[in-house]
């Protein structure tokens, strides 16, 4: 049998094992619980707003289709609507980003109280579309489209202290943004803490043309149609300096709003999925990790944070032509349209009118056989000679003295109408000669030319006319 001291000590350390086990398996819960409320805090928000702007042709609802995964035929007015379905692999968690395209017209600016609020605006990201198929559009566009955003933002009166609070937040992403090393996992947008100084981070105060228009949400500059850059080369005779004189001035823009710039192409597939990363990175704070690309003309990507005048001042190194200064719409002059000439449209002459013409012309000499009015007050008939002995002979001569007779004829028959001053006067004078008148009936003509085509005619007697004369 065992001491009673030792029994005490052998209870006392199987208690002090329960314990330790009642403890661990609290722990274990505590952790449980700890995670799951973690995960049910850290849910991806709802209510996110992407508002896209731009003019009409410009691509945005077909660029945010794509996004969407949908095929887009239809083209909506006012204001469209459609949604971005986000999905968190870690969390295993969806939500919807809420997209509101606005039509190119300024007269339906007013449908963007529908879209962004007071409430909502906290959460929205503006994003200009620029059509690159048309470059000088761009710097008109961008100047209009962020005109309406702060006329509309400054409508809703939202709170002073907490519109400076959304201000000074866009401030701080953009000076403690961070280029991404190669292989980096982690978020470009926040720097790696250094264990036990992340109050002692040091930020760099802004340039000097660095958000000077902070509309306190996040901006994003997208230029679609970048396919288009050949075109320009090809057709307009563009250069590398003219596109990287547009390039400069966009990002000069894009500082000032402390703007990220994205250029797109849905034809060639270009940067669509960079540009989704990059939306659902600054809406969701996904990671992100691509770095600036500004090699490619028609592929550039800056993100809010890395641009600065120095680095915009690369470009102007290769300008040759043109100067960083120039007025951009000095430069990028938009094209004459030559019209082909087949494609000519040749109005018809109303008929009415052209009648009108040709009875107002002045007839040509010769063209009636009545001679002008004599002083006199008498018509003169002027009676077409025959033929004579040195005309040619043969069935053109034939033909003429036929014509010879038959207007002598209409003439014989207009003088000689009744209650006219000179009716009969031919034919009284060829009476008085006694010669045979002419023949005055016109079809009897017609029918003797029609027997005797070829036959050559010859006229021995002198006309009546002829005689009297």
């Amino acid at each position: 049998m065992a001491p009673v001291g030792e029994r005490k000590v052998l209870g006392g350390a199987a208690e002090g094992q329960e314990a330790a086990e009642e403890d661990e398996g609290q722990n274990l819960w505590t952790s449980i619980l700890s995670e799951v409320s973690t995960r049910s805090r850290s849910k991806l928000p709802t209510g996110k707003n992407i508002l896209v702007l731009g003019e009409d042709g410009s691509g945005k609802t077909t660029l945010m289709a794509k996004l969407q995964g949908a095929e887009h035929n239809k083209k909506g007015r006012g204001l469209e609507y459609l949604y971005l379905n986000i999905h968190d692999e870690d969390r295993d968690d969806h939500t919807r980003c809420n997209v509101w395209i606005l039509d190119g017209e300024l007269y339906h600016k007013g449908l963007l109280k529908f879209a962004v609020s007071g409430d909502n605006l906290k959460n929205t990201l503006a994003v200009f579309v620029a059509d690159m198929a048309r470059p000088w559009t761009i710097m008109d566009s961008l100047q209009k489209w962020a005109s309406v955003l702060r006329e509309h933002i400054d409508k809703l009166k939202i709170p002073p202290e907490e519109l400076r609070e959304m201000e000074q937040k866009l401030v701080r992403e953009f000076q403690e943004y961070v280029e991404p090393e190669e292989g980096s996992h982690g978020s470009p947008q926040r720097r790696a803490p250094v264990s036990g100084q992340e109050d002692e981070e040091v930020v760099l105060p802004l340039g000097e043309n660095v958000l000077t228009h902070n509309l306190g949400i996040p901006v994003l500059v997208v230029c679609t149609k970048c396919d288009a850059v050949s075109v320009l080369e090809k057709e307009h005779d563009y250069r590398d300096e003219h596109f990287d004189f547009i390039q400069s001035h966009i990002r000069r823009f894009c500082l000032q709003f402390g703007a990220a710039l994205i250029y797109t192409s849905i034809k060639e597939e270009k940067n669509v999925d960079l540009l989704y990363k990059y939306l659902v990175h600054k809406m969701y704070d996904f990671q992100f990790t691509m770095p600036a690309l500004v090699v490619e003309k028609d592929a550039v990507f800056i993100p809010a944070g890395w641009d600065k005048d120095k680095k915009i001042a690369i470009l102007h190194e290769n300008f040759a032509i043109v100067k960083q200064d120039d007025t951009y719409e000095d430069i990028i002059v938009k094209p004459l349209v030559k019209k082909p000439v087949h494609d000519k449209e040749v109005a018809a002459e109303d008929e009415q009118v052209f009648l009108m013409k040709q009875q107002d012309s002045p007839r040509q000499p010769g063209g009636s056989p009545r001679t002008p009015r004599q002083p006199g007050g008498t018509n003169m008939v002027t009676a077409v000679p025959p033929m004579t002995s040195g005309t040619p002979k043969g069935p053109a001569a034939a033909n003429e003295g036929v014509l010879a007779n038959f207007f002598n004829s209409l003439l014989s028959k207009k003088t000689g109408s009744p209650g006219s001053p000179g009716a009969g006067g031919v034919q009284n004078a060829a009476k008085k000669s006694g010669q045979k008148p002419v023949l005055t009936d016109v079809q009897a003509e017609l029918d003797r030319m029609s027997r005797k085509p070829d036959s050559v005619v010859t006229t021995n007697n002198s006309s009546p006319t002829e005689n009297e004369a």
